[in-house]
């Protein structure tokens, strides 16, 4: 059973849009991922995460995408990289993740409600 949670623990979360603005290939690691520099506007700044993507996209094809994150996560070592944001998908049908994205364009930070 999930654990229930109160909106209050909900907004300790912090969800923003941001915009990929440079997606490089990391095979360095055992699982291959995509390292993502990330716009999410002038308050909290470009942020680095690292993302398995690399079975749903192309490095080419996210540049410009926007996606959803927590940005309010300690910062984590992922192999060469301190991943300073998650970025939040939904599982395809073999498990690899689909981002998350909004269906029209958003000012890079804001947050999700």
């Amino acid at each position: 059973m999930n654990k229930i949670i109160t909106y209050k623990e909900f907004e300790a979360v912090d969800i923003r849009v941001g915009t990929i603005i440079s997606a490089e290939k990391n095979l360095k690691l055992n699982k291959p991922s995509i390292i993502l520099k990330i716009d999410f506007g002038e308050k909290i700044g470009i942020k680095k995460s690292s993302a398995q993507l690399i079975q749903n996209y192309k490095s080419k094809d996210l540049i410009n995408k926007q996606i959803a994150a927590v940005v309010n996560f300690k910062s984590i070592q992922i192999g060469n990289l301190m991943s300073e944001v998650l970025v939040l998908g939904f599982p395809d049908k073999t498990n690899a993740p689909i981002l998350i994205e909004p269906n029209k364009m958003i000012p890079n930070g804001g947050k999700l409600f």
